[in-house]
């Protein structure tokens, strides 16, 4: 995450019921698939930006050969001391960092990686160009964002429910920022999107 405000902060209890109920929910068969979209890829190092409690970080470590150094990176601490508690197959670099200020020289990761994180970037063109700015020529950022909420049956179920129950404050956070980030002229599957290191990301 990217920002310390509002509805990006994560701490107390919910890094571990994000980990408990969410990941397994949601998260992991998308976690297996946008992993498996670099393993055939010729890497030395690899960053994942908004790693969260590790659910992506731990497939990388999986699927990937130990000769590859992955570095996971995350705004908020307590969700990166999650992902520690459940650790990894093999080590992981660790390192709470803002996906808009990225602490790492030009031209250090082959491939940079996000599972749904850029929708909560304040600034996605600064974050855009940071995951450029680390990328070596030719390697590859990839991240994937939510469709559209009437798209997902079930949160656009709960969200429209919730509404009901508030009608004079209805929650919105759901329709606002995680499905808040989507454009169907960008790419034919606007779910992932890879870009090429070697063109500036737009």
């Amino acid at each position: 995450m990217s920002s310390t405000k509002g509805d990006v902060i994560f701490m107390g209890s919910i890094p571990k019921l994000y980990e408990s109920y969410l990941v397994p929910m949601i998260f992991e068969p998308y976690a297996a698939d946008l992993a498996s979209r670099i393993s055939g890829r010729p890497l030395s190092r690899v960053l994942e930006i908004a790693a969260g409690t590790g659910v992506v970080t731990r497939e990388l470590a999986r699927i990937l050969p130990t000769s590859v150094a992955i570095v996971a990176t995350d705004l908020n601490e307590p969700m990166l001391e999650q992902a520690r508690e459940i650790g990894t197959s093999r080590p992981v670099e660790w390192r709470q960092a803002d996906a808009m200020n990225l602490p790492f020289p030009d031209g250090m990761f082959d491939a940079v990686i996000c599972q749904f994180g850029v929708m909560f970037f304040p600034d996605k063109a600064k974050a855009f160009s940071e995951a450029h700015r680390v990328l070596r020529r030719g390697g590859i950022f990839a991240f994937n964002v939510w469709d559209r909420i009437e798209e997902n049956q079930f949160v656009d179920t709960v969200t429209t429910a919730l509404e009901k129950l508030f009608p004079d404050d209805p929650p919105r956070f759901h329709a606002r920022v995680p499905h808040g980030y989507y454009s169907r002229s960008i790419a034919p599957d606007s779910r992932n999107w890879l870009l090429s290191g070697d063109a500036a990301p737009e």
